[in-house]
């Protein structure tokens, strides 16, 4: 299941399955030893800084090497991985770390993208060209990797000029012959047409020219020469080299941007994924940030995985896939969308106690150290297994977890009933061993249940361990929260309103660095899409036209437990609140 993690991508790497993942994309933090680096603010990502800087260039390569020799550790034979970069330590990533990991034979390329299009002013005189590129070099495993060309269009400025023209209709192109040269001449595509006949010949038999024009490529000159229109909306690209200047930056797309600075444009990573992967792989980032890689792994229907040390690059990630998937207004959902867990240190006891069945049984199977079963009917109600030593060797003991309070004695009786089933043999084995013959979580577990237990082993020698769900996992409370709303008074036909967010969290709620807010004020009533996503402060301004309206606002603090707030306000030259 496609996964969002909270935690140091190392730590977390050391756990995934050897040669599991398809593609490999990351943007680490650049060696530029500036607290601009800084980008969330939270205690993860101000501790990932403080420990990859503690020693200099040296200690960077060190840091960032034990991490890509993990990743080589995971990634299949046909796997890429591609490393973005800028020049502070490019020179040194690709030989002390690349070269050394994946072999310089595996090299495929060093990508240059051109990440501005702008010269930057300055009011001091420029004593060195301006640093407008960033590096992307791109390693194999081997040389049965996954390629496929990617197009490019070329930069802007260079199509505008190219297609030079406007049709009728709007639309940009570039004015073509459509008869051969005197070189090329060809007697049998010597035809009139349109009381035109080429001395040399036209560049096509007599149908496909009549289909040009039935579609409005075909015009006529002022003089009247015939040419061809060659469309910019049908241009699909030419072959790319390792130069890639048609990638405009985040800031020149306006609906991309999400508040995170190094955000990099989706059309980068479309063409990264598109090049080195096939649907269905598995992608992986594991210095996530804004969640751009995950966002465009799974509108391309590949598998992901993304890490990030900051509880925020987390939870703001998951409210782009969120949105993505379907659940901004206007949108159609995305029915087809993969769903996906949220791993954090620390869990809200409401969200997992009413998580979708299926996701909830697999999530907590493999945070028991389990493998999930798969199928969801003929499964016996086992949800998965863990390996268990015994003197004879491994074997699969299973697991079956409720996602309930209070399990009675009935599950119980069921669950032993469907261990004999499930691999009598196994049974045999534990029970004679004294080893247990089943996991069984819940959340918790009543007086009747915990009495059979305790008679199936004093009585039948037959051990069914029970497990609570925080027993698993760490549960915590999810923060409070309260909103303040001030009428501003109307400005013409607006009233605005001051909001004041405020919040109380067990793991504490002081300071930019330790929660955040973000807002939607259109709330639909079911889909949190929000207009503001990344406020460190709580606070707000909007302009309202009358009408009713709902203002959802959510807060997310240091361990990521979220909470949500909804205030419905009826607005008519002044602002009314209701209570819900």
């Amino acid at each position: 299941m496609n996964q969002l993690i909270l935690g140091d991508c190392l730590e977390v790497l050391q756990k995934i399955e050897t040669e599991s993942v398809d593609l490999i994309y990351i943007d680490p933090p650049f060696f530029s030893n500036r607290t601009y680096e800084i980008v969330w603010g939270d205690k993860g990502e101000i501790r990932s800084f403080e420990d990859r800087w503690s020693g200099g260039i040296d200690h960077y390569i060190d840091w960032l090497k034990t991490r890509v020799l993990e990743m080589h550790r995971i990634l299949k034979q046909t796997g890429s991985m591609l490393l973005h970069c800028d020049w502070h330590a490019n020179a040194y990533i690709r030989v002390k770390i690349l070269d050394e990991v994946f072999g310089s034979n595996n090299f495929k390329n060093e990508i240059i993208w051109k990440r501005n299009f702008t010269k930057k002013g300055s009011q001091f005189k420029m004593s060195r060209l301006a640093t407008n590129s960033d590096t992307i070099f791109y390693y194999v495993k081997s040389d049965k990797a996954t390629f496929a060309t990617p197009k490019m269009n070329g930069s802007i400025e260079e199509l505008l000029l190219r297609y030079d023209k406007e049709d009728e209709n709007g639309r940009r192109f570039k004015s073509e012959p459509v008869e051969l040269p005197r070189m090329m001449a060809r007697q049998n595509l010597i035809y009139e047409y349109k009381n035109y006949t080429p001395k040399y010949g036209w560049m096509m038999m007599r149908e496909k020219l009549e289909e040009m024009d039935r579609q409005g490529k075909i015009y006529f000159t002022k003089n009247g020469k015939p040419r061809r229109k060659n469309f910019l909306d049908e241009y699909g690209g030419s072959e790319a080299d390792n130069i890639w200047l048609d990638i405009t930056p985040v800031g020149q797309n306006q609906t991309e941007i999400i508040g995170y600075p190094t955000q990099k444009p989706e059309a980068l990573l479309e063409r990264i994924i598109k090049m080195a992967s096939n649907e269905n792989d598995t992608v992986l980032d594991c210095f996530m940030g804004g969640g751009t890689t995950i966002a465009v792994a799974d509108r391309l229907k590949r598998n992901w995985i993304g890490i990030d040390q900051s509880v925020l690059a987390v939870s703001v990630s998951e409210m782009r896939l969120n949105m993505q998937q379907g659940k901004a207004i206007g949108k159609t959902q995305d029915i087809f969308a993969a769903p996906f867990i949220k791993k954090l240190h620390k869990y809200d006891y409401d969200v997992l106690r009413y998580k979708d069945a299926f996701q909830f049984e697999t999530w907590i199977v493999e945070a028991f150290g389990g493998l999930a079963n798969t199928k969801q009917r003929g499964d016996l109600g086992i949800d998965g297994y863990i390996e268990q030593v015994l003197a004879v060797g491994k074997v699969r003991v299973p697991i079956q977890s409720k996602r309930s309070d209070n399990i009675g004695r009935n599950v119980i009786d069921n669950f032993h009933s469907a261990i004999m089933r499930y691999d009598k043999v196994t049974y045999e084995k534990n029970k004679a061993e004294n080893k247990p013959v089943g996991f069984l979580i819940a959340f918790s577990f009543g007086k009747s249940a915990v009495q059979e237990v305790a008679r199936l082993k004093n009585d039948e020698k037959v051990i069914i361990k029970l497990l609570t769900v925080e027993e698993i996992v760490p549960i915590a409370k999810k923060p409070s929260l309260a909103i303040e709303v001030i009428d501003k008074g109307t400005n013409g036909d607006l009233l605005t309103i001051n909001f004041i967010a405020t919040a109380e969290s067990e793991v504490g709620m002081t300071g930019a660095t330790s929660c955040f807010f973000a807002w939607d004020f259109h709330f639909n009533g079911t889909d949190f899409v929000p207009e503001i996503m990344l406020d460190k402060i709580g606070k707000q301004s909007h302009d309202f036209k009358a009408g009713n309206y709902k203002i959802a606002v959510k807060v997310f603090d240091g361990e990521g437990l979220e909470s949500i707030e909804i205030v419905e306000l009826k607005i008519n030259g002044k602002v009314e609140r209701k209570n819900l």
